[in-house]
């Protein structure tokens, strides 16, 4: 399925030209962060902590489909940061301490052993299950726990859904150890629980799903390794498929390289329908990339910036839309945030999502 024929009204994927998406993770209010540190240390329960995030979705869902945004996330306010979620649920990764001073800080993650291989099959349990803590123990069912957020999330909106999850090459960053000769090996074995959680997320329904590889940008030379990882996770039949490649948003501060050259040509050999990549802090350079190396599938135009709290003008905002129709078809442009917008204040991520669907709709009008 190529992006442009993905989006064509289907329960996941919008009709209209230039929709309007979230990359995945939404601002985290001051007092969740709190109790997600009271969490951690111990001072309030995991049942409390599961009944407030759950809120805090809810709230976070309502507010991209006020802002108008066409493909919404549940907002990954279940995470605490890029890697954590997945790499505590993973069987064979150690986490020998879980208490943290601060949520945004990682897990200490290591492994002695190789990973065992992910059970097959399935996921077939019948609806969303109570949570009985935040994170892993004998409460939850077999998996990663994104089929779970999306059961949960689905019945909330009307609007198509995105789910992301954290790429394996990314994934692989965090964890030490020397349980693998190869440390390809271990890129290998994530991508291949990662690639049953997808099917998992297939039978729940998911239809639109995004492979989030932020530290990509800081090991350019391992995108051979990043392109085979990837395809093992996208070999799922009845899903289309996002990649999103950025320069990290750690701190609200870039982690890597500044230019996308070295994502080409490699990607084209990913099977994903869309690349979603940052434009809005540093310009519109790259967008040469997709001309010169052919890009013909969909592209994910960033088009607010993410590690600034000025929110934007609506003219300024349509004007890197337009620029972007240069080189890509309207009807396979998406606009979102250059990334996620965990570290943003959610009064300045409200109103950036507002500016950047008032924008998009003011580029649609102008093409008739």
């Amino acid at each position: 399925m190529t992006a442009g024929a993905g989006m064509t009204g289907t329960p996941d994927q919008p009709q209209a030209v230039l929709p309007t998406t979230v990359i995945g993770s939404y601002a985290v209010p001051e007092w969740l962060g709190q109790l997600r540190n009271d969490y951690h240390q111990r001072r309030i329960s995991g049942k409390y902590l599961n009944e407030i995030i759950e809120m805090a979705t809810k709230a976070a869902i309502l507010d991209q489909e006020r802002a108008g945004i066409d493909i919404v996330s549940d907002g990954e306010l279940r995470r605490d940061n890029d890697t954590d979620y997945l790499l505590t649920r993973i069987p064979g990764i150690e986490i020998p301490r879980r208490a943290k001073t601060d949520y945004l800080d990682y897990f200490e993650a290591r492994i002695s052993r190789p990973l065992p291989e992910p059970v097959a099959g399935p996921d077939c349990s019948p609806g969303p299950a109570p949570r009985a803590a935040p994170g892993p123990g004998p409460d939850f069912d077999p998996g990663l726990g994104l089929a779970e957020d999306f059961r949960f999330a689905r019945q909330l909106t009307d609007k198509p859904l995105k789910m992301s999850m954290t790429g394996p090459f990314s994934l692989s960053r965090r964890i030490t150890g020397s349980a693998y000769s190869d440390p390809a090996d271990l890129v290998r074995a994530l991508a291949r629980h990662l690639a049953a959680e997808a099917r998992r997320l297939a039978d729940a329904g998911a239809r639109l799903l995004q492979i989030d590889e932020p530290f990509l940008a800081g090991y350019p030379e391992d995108i051979a390794l990043a392109v085979e990882a990837i395809n093992t996770i996208t070999d799922v039949p009845g899903v289309s498929w996002v990649l999103h490649v950025c320069y990290g948003n750690r701190y609200a501060r870039p982690l890597g390289a500044s230019h996308y050259d070295f994502l080409f040509p490699w990607v084209k050999e990913t099977k994903i329908d869309l690349l979603a990549l940052e434009f809005a802090r540093q310009g519109d350079e790259d967008l040469r990339l997709l001309e010169l190396h052919q890009w013909d599938r969909g592209l994910g135009l960033g088009s607010v910036d993410v590690k600034s709290d000025r929110v934007e003008a609506q003219d300024e905002v349509a004007g890197r839309i337009r620029r972007a129709l240069r080189y890509v078809p309207a009807d396979k442009l998406v606009i979102n945030p250059d990334c996620g917008l965990r570290r943003m204040r959610p009064e300045t991520a409200r109103a950036k999502l507002a500016v950047m669907v008032a924008a998009a709709a003011q580029v649609r009008a102008e093409l008739g």
